[in-house]
């Protein structure tokens, strides 16, 4: 299964491309997209257009983006949501199935903490998919953790955690969930 995993940002949007073969995840490519228009309209079909264009390159089974909650202010939260609707748009315009995660979901499935920062996410990543350094990019290294995290859904499931439970949370008498990756 051919994973594509979009970490939405207004200046710069990570992609992550990944494969699960079996329990085996193999790195397939990853990068950093930053459109550079005049105006606000260029920006995002320059974004459309690339999602469209590293999508169709490829073919992925499914995609995944992650869902924004925290924003800087009023008006950052509009520009990120633009950059996540486009994204959207254009995995949609493909027909590929969407399915979000919060990024406390994702590090939860990549380093077994929600609260994980961007470094030893970054670190994770690595670790996972074999690759000889970190991502150059943290919008990169958060899209290939996105993808990660989805084809470790299941296994979360499986365990009784479903992708859209707080993970800061447990029900009453549930014990905190642990994650424990095999070098």
């Amino acid at each position: 299964m051919r994973i594509l995993g979009i970490d939405p940002g207004s200046h710069a949007t990570g992609y992550g491309v990944i494969e699960r073969d079996g329990n085996r995840l193999l790195h397939v490519a990853h990068g950093t997209v930053r459109p550079r228009g005049a105006t606000a309209e260029l920006r995002l079909h320059q974004l459309y257009e690339a999602i469209l264009d590293i999508a169709r390159h490829h073919e992925p089974d499914a995609a995944v983006v992650e869902r924004v909650f925290v924003a800087h202010g009023a008006r950052s939260a509009l520009v990120l949501g633009q950059a996540r609707g486009v994204a959207l748009a254009a995995l949609g315009r493909l027909g590929l199935g969407v399915t979000e995660y919060a990024a406390s979901e994702i590090k939860l499935a990549v380093t077994g903490s929600g609260r994980a920062d961007k470094r030893q996410v970054s670190l994770m990543v690595r670790r996972l998919l074999g690759l000889d350094r970190i991502p150059e990019t943290d919008h990169a290294a958060d899209a290939l953790a996105a993808a990660i995290g989805h084809a470790q859904a299941g296994t979360l499931r499986a365990l009784g955690a479903g992708p859209r439970r707080s993970w800061r949370r447990p029900r009453s008498g549930a014990t905190q969930l642990r994650v424990r990756r095999r070098p």
